[in-house]
């Protein structure tokens, strides 16, 4: 019988009265319940909530399209930005092996505007025969219809028009947008995203699936993982024993007692692309009405001997979240050697896991002792069944955690502020007096 994650606050003790922490824990099991009754803020976009209840109904399509996708080409590109990117990259990054091929490569495009990035994507292209996975509700946000529309020009010259398509699959809105549009007029196998989940929630959808599926994961054992998690954390555990509600109770608290930034931890570095992943999902989901955590990540011990030196000595206002992994997929012990000029012959014949798990005790210990509070987040091992527990876990306390701050933890208004400006400044019809009005400030930033 599979384990399931556990939470422990124990390290943040000394830093939060109880009867703070108890207050805040009843607070997040009431909007616990808001949120499963859809009763809350934004609920109508609460459907992820659900997807792990039916997900296996599911997946042979996406499995047959991979498998398809797989068969008549060795590459993919996958287009998207923020949750159309980040939950796949996450996964499929956890779980690779980077020192060996991987059986089918997955290539990204369209999470970034850099000319360089792009052009050096396609000169691998050019080599090699691929298929393209675009992702987006609307089809018309910037990056990845910029990276779309240059992809799929590539490929015609390869392919031609008629080949193209099946080289070409979209997941994106079932009945409306400009990418459900080209996409039936062209005839491109379509995969949909539902109305009711948002980006960063996605990874249960197409979106994250047919990425994993296409890179040769479980994709049934991720979604075991997320409705395993959905069992014991969604319904029926309304108590300070429930995981999320702990989480979620325990970083307001910290919150409020002036800690604004939570730095995500994690001593293996399969696991960095996860720590992205959690950001947009907390910084999207809490940062507005100038209220949130401000959320950071860290890689340990790699960035003890960079970032250490402040987290342990510099201002106090960040807490730590450490994603502890219990199992590692291999085996490796530190070598005897009768050389002992390098003095550490004391970790002779231990496993690289057991001096690893040390230094993460002792780096938790030095920062609660350094005015660091510390809270820990275990999962047995890295694998598809435990990357469903934990993304599933962190959306759901994400979810609560926005409720107790009192904004609505499923819409992102600021993300619009940029691409207006950026509109504007490259001259899209209907900006001219904006385009006028900012050109003027970047004279007056020259200036200065």
């Amino acid at each position: 019988m599979e384990k399931n994650l556990t939470v422990s606050i124990s390290g943040i003790r000394s830093f939060i009265d109880d009867s703070e922490l108890n207050k805040l824990t009843d607070t997040a099991i009431k909007d616990l319940m808001a949120l499963r009754e859809g009763t809350g803020k934004g609920s109508e976009f609460t459907g992820w909530l659900y997807l792990p209840d039916n997900a296996a109904e599911k997946t042979a399509a996406i499995r047959a399209s991979a498998a398809r996708l797989r068969a008549q080409a060795p590459v993919t590109v996958v287009v998207g930005i923020g949750g159309s990117y980040l939950g796949a990259k996450a996964l499929t990054e956890a779980l690779h092996d980077p020192f060996t091929n991987r059986e089918h490569i997955l290539l990204f495009a369209g999470q970034t505007l850099s000319e360089d990035y792009h052009a050096a994507l396609l000169r691998y292209l050019d080599k090699t025969l691929y298929n393209i996975v675009v992702i987006s509700k609307s089809g018309t946000t910037t990056e990845p219809a910029i990276a779309f529309r240059i992809l799929r020009d590539h490929l015609m010259n390869k392919t031609g028009r008629q080949g193209m398509k099946s080289h070409i699959v979209a997941v994106t809105d079932a009945h409306r947008g400009a990418l459900h549009k080209l996409a039936v007029e062209e005839g491109y196998e379509m995969f949909v995203i539902p109305d009711d989940v948002g980006g960063r929630y996605s990874v249960l959808t197409p979106v994250g699936l047919l990425p994993l599926a296409l890179a040769g994961y479980d994709i049934d054992a991720f979604a075991r993982g997320m409705r395993d998690m959905a069992l014991n954390i969604r319904e029926g555990n309304d108590s300070n024993a429930n995981i999320a509600v702990k989480y979620a109770a325990a970083r307001n608290a910290l919150y409020r007692k002036g800690y604004t930034t939570e730095i995500l931890i994690s001593f293996e570095p399969y696991l960095v692309y996860l720590a992205e992943w959690w950001k947009q999902l907390y910084g999207e989901s809490e940062g507005k009405e100038s209220k949130g955590i401000f959320p950071s990540s860290v890689t340990f011990t790699t960035d003890l001997h960079s970032m250490g030196q402040y987290i342990q000595q510099g201002e106090r206002k960040l807490f730590e979240t450490v994603v502890h992994v219990e199992e590692p997929r291999d085996k490796l012990v530190v070598p005897e050697n009768t050389d002992e000029s390098d003095g550490i012959g004391f970790i002779a014949g231990r496993s690289l896991t057991e001096v690893n798990h040390k230094a993460e005790a002792g780096t938790r210990i030095a920062h609660i002792e350094g005015g660091v509070p510390v809270l820990m987040i275990s999962i047995p091992r890295i694998d598809e069944y435990y990357l469903g527990q934990l993304m599933y876990f962190f959306e759901i306390a994400c979810a609560i955690s926005g409720y107790i701050l009192g904004v609505n933890p499923f819409d992102q208004p600021g993300v619009e502020s940029y691409k207006k400006n950026m509109f504007a400044l490259l001259g899209k019809p209907g900006f001219e007096a904006e385009k006028e009005r900012l050109e003027k400030a970047l004279r007056g930033e020259d200036e200065g």
